[in-house]
């Protein structure tokens, strides 16, 4: 699995660890990350928990510019996660080498910024707009919820010639601000041992890993890794290595 280490230019991250202030602190946490062997970056300007503030694209680039140069500079590929046009575009123009589209492409305009650029895109399930305005997947079996949201976002990509470019992402890395955690997790742990089924569109997976220290976290952490999908997301690139290839030995 290859990893993309996360950094937040946004001060409401619930992982104080992730958040980078400045060049400087963007420096210092991407340099740590590659000696812990990450293949990239995904960079954040616009948090998606309950405490965030929703801001506008101008805001949100404000975040986002000082920072890019250095991920730039790293020579290693980078994402910025977004789900506005203009940010997007911004970013890749300064350098951005992928795109973390987190509405879902379902925003007017992201389909194009994809089709411009023809980078690879992680598609996220959203069960909503955007990570600030989503409910609960309440249905019975809710990965078929997600094959359904991934064949018709797919058929759009179609349609716009970059269906070999998406990277679908379960979208467990969001959740509506008031689903209990136990409610959560259970829903997590049914899409993590089902990942197989989204294999059916032929494209790569990437997973928002789980990062809290708690039972519950390293258990879906465990059920992630022995699932092989191609790319994580992670705040703990270390940990996620060293319990892989834990993992790798017992096989």
């Amino acid at each position: 699995m290859k990893l993309f280490g996360v950094l937040n230019a946004s001060l409401d991250s619930l992982n104080d660890d992730s958040i980078v202030r400045n060049a400087g602190d963007a420096h210092r946490r991407a340099t740590q990350m590659m000696v812990e062997g990450v293949y990239g970056f995904d960079l954040g300007g616009q948090g998606s928990t309950f405490q965030a503030r929703e801001k506008d694209a101008d805001d949100e680039w404000s975040t986002l510019a000082p920072i890019i140069p250095v991920l730039v500079d790293s020579g290693l590929p980078f994402s910025v996660d977004t789900w506005r046009p203009s940010v997007a575009r911004r970013a890749l123009e300064a350098g951005a080498t992928w795109m973390n589209a987190a509405d879902g492409l379902q925003e007017p305009g992201m389909f194009e910024v994809a089709a411009e650029f023809g980078c690879p895109v992680v598609l996220p399930f959203l069960s909503g707009p955007n990570p600030l305005q989503m409910s609960k997947v309440t249905a019975t079996d809710p990965v078929e919820v997600l094959v359904e949201f991934f064949t018709e976002m797919l058929a759009r990509a179609d349609g716009f010639g970059v269906r070999q470019n998406m990277v679908l992402d379960p979208g467990t890395g969001f959740a509506p601000h008031d689903w209990p955690w136990a409610q959560r997790y259970e829903y997590q742990k049914l899409v993590y041992t089902q990942l197989d089924r989204l294999r059916v569109f032929g494209l790569p997976l990437y997973i928002a890993l789980p990062w809290k220290e708690t039972v519950q976290h390293d258990e879906l952490l465990d059920i992630v890794i022995r699932a092989e999908p191609e790319y994580g997301r992670a705040h703990y690139p270390a940990k996620v290595n060293a319990m892989a290839t834990a993992i790798a030995r017992t096989l």
